[in-house]
């Protein structure tokens, strides 16, 4: 967990945090994460670097000036390519925004690293970790309007 607040520069001009800003705070809540878990010094040692493939959020309350908040960030599933996570930006117990976050690890040299390496470098993925059936659909269904590639 990270707790912010709402600075006057993540306001859009409508006087509430920009949607532009989750985003760039869930970068922070992943940083945080790497950092937390102790992988983020490993993995800079193997020259690795996570990615972010791709997001869909859920704005349900506005948070203004000056309001504090927390986000909270974990690993919610892991499948043969992907790792999702899942933020929720929280006052109290009230959730404002929710979002899942597809991404991977790359190398700086080149090439994605391999979930198997992942794992064996992390020791093991826990079990509860689940990819929702709607997670699948949505990377599946993808694709970039440039190349049709998912």
């Amino acid at each position: 967990m990270t707790s912010f607040r709402v600075a006057p520069t993540d306001l859009d001009v409508l006087g509430h945090m920009n949607n532009g800003r989750y985003l760039t705070l869930m970068d922070l809540g992943r940083y945080e994460l790497l950092k937390r878990s102790g992988w983020w010094d490993e993995f800079g040692r193997r020259g690795w670097a996570a990615v972010v493939a791709g997001q869909t959020i859920t704005y349900r309350r506005e948070l203004r000036l000056g309001q504090r908040f927390d986000l909270h960030t974990r690993v919610v599933g892991i499948d043969d390519r992907w790792i999702y996570l899942e933020h929720r930006f929280m006052v109290g117990e009230t959730v404002h925004a929710h979002a899942v976050v597809r991404g991977m690890f790359v190398r700086r040299a080149g090439g994605s690293v391999n979930l198997h390496e992942l794992e064996e470098t992390v020791g093991g993925f826990p079990d509860h970790l689940r990819v929702e059936p709607w997670m699948s659909d949505w990377t599946h269904h993808t694709r970039h309007p440039a190349t049709g590639a998912h």
